[in-house]
């Protein structure tokens, strides 16, 4: 049995990820802020393997308390899930600077941090991957207005996983960046292209398959490879 670790899991493509990857017979280890407050997600736990644990991706003492809990454990997939948007994303005359820093704290450094702390676990695989959940809203290649926290926030992360993905490569770990496909989410909103279970079930596939020769690129949810 492989056992996968998705942050972001209580709601929306992490919750739908954890229900794919439980039914397809992997264990799931499901992280949230608030695990008393997510029904969905402990529903999921009668005949799964699902363990719920509090996470927040961008307190420190959460993904050390994790790390912890997981002692020798082998973890195959890590996937960095979390993400926040722009509140008021399209009006450049009332930027919130506060909320850029937290943007970039959850959707660009928590991933990082997140592959750091779990690094042992995933060398103990014999095939470890890390995906990070971005968005085509960070590829240098799309010139549109709008979201410009979320935006440079995504392209950090793009970079910083091309970054690990150098830096690990001599511990065959797989790190790759993913665009999830606009999804009908609290984020995506009820007009996006695509349902949480359409884009859940193409990440488990990229997932399932990944290789090093894959690692430090940019796919999409469909399994093609996407520009930066």
């Amino acid at each position: 049995m492989e056992t996968v670790l998705i942050s972001g899991a209580n709601r929306g493509l992490g919750l739908a990820l954890a229900q794919k990857f439980a039914e397809a017979g992997w264990k799931v280890i499901a992280g949230c802020r608030n695990p008393a407050q997510a029904t969905a997600l402990t529903a999921l736990q009668e005949g799964h393997d699902i363990q719920i644990c509090k996470l927040d991706v961008t307190n420190p003492d959460d993904i050390a308390a994790l790390a912890q809990q997981l002692g020798d454990e082998p973890l195959d997939v890590l996937i960095n899930n979390a993400g926040i948007l722009d509140a008021n994303r399209n009006d450049l005359s009332s930027i919130d600077y506060d909320e850029w820093q937290a943007i970039f704290a959850t959707n660009s450094m928590a991933p990082v941090r997140m592959s750091l702390a779990l690094k042992d676990n995933l060398k103990r695989s014999p095939n470890p991957r890390i995906v990070t959940v971005s968005s085509e809203m960070g590829s240098l290649n799309q010139n549109l207005e709008g979201a410009i926290a979320y935006r440079t926030s995504k392209a950090a992360v793009n970079k910083a996983m091309q970054v690990l993905a150098t830096n690990f490569a001599s511990d065959g770990i797989t790190v790759v960046p993913i665009h999830p496909g606009w999804v009908r989410t609290d984020m995506g909103g009820p007009q996006a292209a695509i349902s949480p279970k359409e884009s859940a079930e193409g990440i488990f596939l990229l997932a399932s398959g990944l290789n090093n020769e894959m690692s430090g690129r940019f796919w999409t949810w469909a399994g093609t490879e996407h520009p930066w």
